[in-house]
């Protein structure tokens, strides 16, 4: 593998693939344990088949990526490298997350033994796990770590790193957008606009990363451009390929995630509601039972008829006492 892998073509990048038979085995369990879950969760399940659908999708892409050409290019052209990180740290994990398989996983359950399946999901260690600001370190840790250090060429001298870096990158991304994508039995949910403001920040490594690749005046992963082949673009000219990717693609794929999610707040009103956290919602509705005189809390949406119609007699009665 390396400097005697084919040109890269149209041709060569459908027709190159390798069965990756441990990816492959991976997929298959991760798949039908998920089914199976669901399957026990019964009609009242609360998993829309959507969902399903992600799952599906998320760990077959999972096992395409890693078997299709932009796995096996990936050690020897760096930008198709950078590809392969973008879909693993990014598409593949936003997938599984909207598939909730820890909501599947709760509802396979019944009586006792789902109670203690809340408890572990309720549980310290898997409270930090999931926590926005565990997520937020371990996707930054991830993308500056394998990027700007010396990490590359350590992992061409040792093939085995890379299987390893790519579980890492969909661990990574999976921590990062689960408390951010996912509406799972976890602690904490932040609000609605917390979660955008993080996609937007995890932004920042990426256009770090992007940029100083992007301007490198020298190749950084010497032994890793051994395998490069001769046919392929100049060392310097693929490092600073690989760069644009990182800050264009990276960029491009964290703002789609963003503007996803704002379209989904604003397209349901119990999101919404949760947009700004318990805490502002609950003073908004405290100014407003003090004000009216009106028991508020009776109000499901706070951006319908009933949460406006209580806010213009609010104002109303401001207006009077003026």
């Amino acid at each position: 593998m390396g400097t005697d892998l084919s040109p890269l073509s149209w041709s060569s990048f459908f027709g190159t693939w390798r069965l990756q038979a441990g990816w492959l085995e991976a997929a298959v369990l991760l798949i039908g344990a998920y089914l199976l879950a669901r399957r026990a969760a019964g009609a009242d399940s609360t998993v829309r088949p959507w969902r399903v659908g992600c799952w599906v999708a998320g760990v077959a892409l999972m096992w395409v990526a890693v078997a299709s050409a932009v796995g096996t290019y990936a050690m020897s052209v760096f930008w198709m490298h950078m590809v392969l990180h973008l879909v693993l740290i990014m598409v593949v994990p936003a997938l599984l997350v909207l598939g909730h398989p820890l909501t599947v996983l709760l509802e396979a359950f019944h009586g006792p033994a789902r109670e203690r399946v809340q408890r572990i999901l309720h549980s310290w260690p898997v409270t930090v796990l999931s926590h926005p600001a565990t997520g937020v370190l371990v996707y930054t840790a991830t993308i500056i770590g394998t990027h700007l250090t010396g990490f590359m060429d350590t992992m061409a001298q040792h093939s085995w790193l890379m299987s390893g870096e790519q579980v890492l990158y969909i661990v990574a991304g999976y921590l990062f957008l689960l408390p951010l994508l996912g509406e799972e039995p976890t602690r904490p949910n932040p609000p609605y606009l917390v979660r955008i403001g993080l996609l937007v920040a995890a932004m920042i490594p990426d256009t770090i990363v992007g940029i100083v690749l992007l301007q490198t005046d020298t190749v950084p992963f010497p032994e890793m451009m051994r395998r490069h082949p001769a046919w392929a673009p100049q060392p310097l000219s693929d490092v600073h390929a690989a760069g644009g990717l990182m800050w264009a693609a990276g960029d491009g794929l964290m703002m789609l995630v963003a503007v996803g999610l704002m379209i989904s707040v604003i397209t349901s009103a119990d999101r919404r509601g949760k947009m700004t956290g318990s805490w502002l919602e609950g003073a908004r509705r405290s100014a407003l039972a003090e004000h009216t005189g009106e028991d508020v809390e009776a109000i499901s949406d706070p951006d319908g008829e009933e949460a406006l119609a209580a806010y213009n007699r609010m104002l109303a009665r401001l207006r009077e006492q003026g």
